[in-house]
Order: C-alpha cells, then structure tokens, then sequence
C-alpha cells in the first residue's frame, strides 16, 4: 500500500513538473495567434478569441523571416555533418590509435573544459579578424566544427571496441580509413546520434557567437534577428511569439524525430560505462 502511494505521488509530481515546462510554450503559440494586444490581457489567455495568422504573414513579409531562418538551417547543417566527421575520427584516434603524445595531447585538451567558453572569445574574434572571416558564414561554423567534450565522449565510448577486432582487420589488409569506416562507425553510431542532437540543438540556439562575428542583417541567425526584432518590436508581443514559435519548431520537430536515438545512445553509454 505504501508503495502505491509512493507511485502515486511520484507520477503526480511528473505531471506536475511536466504542466510547469510546457505551460509557458502552449501560451507562446496561443499568443502568436491572438489579435494584436490580447496576448497582454490580464489574467493571461491560452484560448486566442479570433485566431489569425497574420503575426506570421508579418514575419515573413515584413520581417524577412525566411531569410534567417534559411541562415540558421544552413549554420546548424555544416555545423553537424563536419563535427560529427570530426570528432568521430578524433576521438577514434586518442581511443585506439598509438602515437607519440596521445595521452598528453588527451589530457591538455580535457584541461580545456574548464575554460568558461566566454574566455576565449575575444582572442577568437581577433584571430578571425586577421583571416578575414569576420562577418561570414565560416566565422560562425569553424569554431564549433570541433568540440572538446565531443571528442571526449566519443573517445570514452569508442575504448570499448576490442582492440583483437582491429588487429584482425589489419591483419586481412585493411587500412585504417577502412578499419574506421566499416569497423568503428556501425559501433558508435548511437553516441553519434547523440551529439548530433546535441550539436544541431545547440548551433541553432547559439546566440552571442553569431552576435558577435556577424555585422550584416542579412546574415543574421534566428536567435540574433529575433532579438535585434525584439528591440524594434517590444509593444508587439504577438508579432514576438510568432517569431519564437518559428524558431524553437524546428529544433523541436528534429529532436521528437530523433529522440529515439538520442536515448539509445545514453543508455548505451551508461551501460558501456
């Protein structure tokens, strides 16, 4: 009986957790339905009493939406498929590769996730500054194109592959491209799964980054041109909740899309851990 109760109290809780997460998202998308004001009536609505889809029209036409949105896809996309190559192939390196100074290599880069990510920004910026890719696509993609903690997880995963299953293939003749590509792909593709969630949700919410490299309106990302938005637009809530809407559904769509993944791969790793 005890133990019913326990369960009981313990779904409730999630339930209840689960209302307070989503609360604010079901009034963000009602809003960015209601007529212009009504979104800031007191007490707040969640039903819009004459649903229209103009604030969408608006973002579109008026706002050239589409443009950063397209942007943003393009960011998030190169930013995903080079990491992933990337950091598969280093992390497969500092796991079972044998050179001189792996280790001290692994460990200086490790030491690195204890940088605050704000600290090494403005070197960054300077540094990009010299090669000429301020203001451009790649200064926003290179620096994410290889992740310290990617490299880690991946390494910490691919040291379960038995090292007899690589000699064994060398031995047959197989190089190391080979090895890599039909050995140890099918092997860590659920932690690549992961980090590719991982990567692409967190390329599309980047926001100081692009802030800071990207001067043209017309490179701007959702996250940067939905707050440059918000300055011009403060009084136009609605207008406001259809660009946020526009901006959290896509990464919200790729992510119910491939949960399934992004789950197998923790369990995976935990069980492997």
């Amino acid at each position: 009986m005890r133990r019913a109760w326990q369960s009981v109290l313990l779904h409730v809780a999630l339930v209840a957790g689960a209302v307070v997460a989503l609360l604010p998202i079901v009034w963000m998308i009602a809003a960015s339905f209601m007529p212009t004001g009504e979104a800031t009536t007191l007490p707040p609505k969640f039903i819009p009493s004459n649903p229209t889809l103009e604030h969408y029209r608006a973002v579109f036409t008026r706002l050239d939406m589409g443009r950063y949105l397209l942007n943003s896809t393009l960011v998030a996309l190169l930013v995903t498929g080079t990491s992933l190559v990337i950091n598969a192939m280093a992390g497969y390196a500092f796991a079972k590769l044998r050179f001189r100074g792996r280790d001290v290599t692994f460990r200086v880069l490790t030491a690195g996730l204890m940088l605050p990510v704000q600290v090494v920004m403005l070197p960054l910026f300077l540094f990009f500054k010299q090669l000429g890719l301020i203001n451009t696509y790649w200064g926003v993609i290179i620096p994410s194109m290889a992740s310290i903690f990617a490299i880690f997880l991946i390494r910490q995963y691919a040291t379960a592959i038995p090292d007899d299953l690589l000699d064994a293939a060398r031995i047959d003749g197989a190089s190391e491209a080979r090895i890599f590509r039909a050995v140890v792909l099918p092997v860590i593709i659920p932690i690549l799964a992961t980090l590719a969630i991982w990567t692409f949700l967190t390329t599309w919410n980047d926001f100081m980054w692009p802030l800071i490299v990207l001067s043209d309106e017309r490179r701007y990302t959702l996250p940067v041109a939905l707050a440059n938005l918000l300055g011009e637009h403060v009084q136009d809530v609605e207008l406001m909740m259809a660009g946020s809407v526009l901006t959290i559904m896509p990464v919200l769509a790729v992510f119910l899309f491939l949960q399934r993944y992004y789950i197998r791969g923790i369990m995976a790793g935990s069980v492997k851990g």
